[in-house]
């Protein structure tokens, strides 16, 4: 695996959420990427997290059900 590959690690639906994850991750190091799958129109689909894939098991501790 390439030292540039990212990882998926969660997917919502809600924006804020996905900018508060962000903030999280990134206060805690981890370069964080968001894709914007919604449709603009009729606004159904999710945003994904992606992080760097050395970084994924740390983000996906870090995303406890307390912090979702």
């Amino acid at each position: 695996m390439t030292q540039d590959a990212w990882t998926h690690i969660y997917s919502t639906s809600a924006e804020p959420e996905a900018e508060m994850l962000k903030g999280l991750l990134m206060d805690n190091g981890i370069e964080t990427v968001l894709i914007n799958k919604k449709d603009s129109v009729y606004l159904f689909g999710e945003i994904e997290i992606y992080v760097k894939a050395e970084d994924a098991m740390l983000a996906r501790q870090l995303l406890t059900p307390e912090t979702l």
